[in-house]
């Protein structure tokens, strides 16, 4: 059983380049925790790897799921435990990297079993929130579940939905299933969590560097075969980021440069947030803080820093 390295961080903090140096370096398999790039409907916008990318070394969880579909941390976890199993029959390195930490922890700390939902209790329960709005579903939560309401993001409806899914359908508060996780079987893989940190003015100039990119690749093609799926708007695809800017502006509600400017705000400020989060939220192994995230930053990585993890590697085993 190989040791598992995990590349996290925020969005746009070139963590894809640096998995595919460790992949190439280590002879590893590369595997997504980024909760957008599950969905195959979604390649520009989410950023994944391109086919250049996927030649050079193999990739794992990349757009398996349609957008019509949920992806919660329990489901990504199944799939990540295959994946990984995968990468053991083939000999190679497990490779992590994404931006989604509640993935990240949930594979690391474990997650409680929740049963499935049954489909009639999710119609209830978003036609329900769907009459009476999110305000007041919130109350609601929070009247009945008020742990895991002050968890959550008032902007973030699905989540939610998912909270009072569960409770309708268990007689159970989500916050009493999560408190239960720790009974599950636990992580035993020696784990190196490598957690790249950029510095600000960095991280702002690239995630306004990825969104133009998108652009040129293809982003507002993308939203506009997204916009004729007519997806219910609590599905958790409808949140990758940009995603609800061109939209409006393919409705004629927002100039398209204007769209564009409040895209790349909405990532700056997501990728504020993410950074916070790792900052207080993880234990990493190793951390870097790049001042600049260009070809250099790469090879300053490789010279510092693939001489620790090759020896985590070796003295785990790998």
């Amino acid at each position: 059983m190989l040791p598992v390295l995990v590349v996290a961080g925020p969005t746009a903090s070139g963590k894809s380049a640096l998995a595919l140096r460790l992949a190439e370096t280590f002879g590893g398999a590369i595997l997504n925790a980024d909760s957008m790039q599950v969905y195959r409907e979604l390649r520009v916008l989410s950023a994944r790897p391109g086919p250049e990318d996927e030649a050079r070394a193999p990739h794992r969880l990349y757009g398996v799921l349609s957008v019509r579909e949920t992806c919660s941390a329990g489901r990504w976890r199944r799939l990540a435990l295959d994946a990984i199993g995968e990468a053991d029959r083939a000999g190679q390195v497990p490779i992590l990297v994404g931006g989604t930490g509640l993935y990240l922890r949930a594979l690391i700390e474990g997650l409680a079993e929740i049963p499935e939902i049954p489909e009639g209790v999710r119609r209830e329960v978003r036609a329900h929130h769907a009459a009476i709005g999110q305000e007041r579903f919130r109350a609601e939560l929070e009247a009945r579940d008020p742990e895991t309401a002050a968890r959550l993001d008032p902007r973030e409806p699905q989540r939610h939905i998912r909270a009072m899914e569960v409770l309708r359908a268990t007689a159970k508060p989500l916050s009493a299933w999560l408190r239960d996780a720790q009974e599950n079987e636990p992580w035993r893989r020696p784990t190196f969590v490598q957690l790249v940190m950029p510095a600000r003015e960095a991280l702002i100039t690239s995630c306004d560097a990825r969104f133009e990119a998108m652009m040129r690749d293809g982003a507002l093609e993308e939203a506009k075969a997204v916009a004729a799926l007519a997806l219910d708007p609590v599905l958790p695809a409808t949140r990758a980021l940009g995603l609800r800017e061109l939209l409006s502006h393919l409705a004629g509600d927002m100039p398209l440069d204007e769209a564009v400017a409040t895209a790349k705000a909405a990532t700056r400020r997501y990728a504020k947030r993410q950074a916070t989060w790792f900052r207080h939220q993880i234990q990493a192994t190793n951390i870097v803080a790049p001042q600049h995230l260009d070809r250099q930053f790469l090879e300053s990585f490789a010279a510092e820093n693939l001489p620790i993890i090759r020896s985590f590697l070796l003295t785990h085993g790998a």
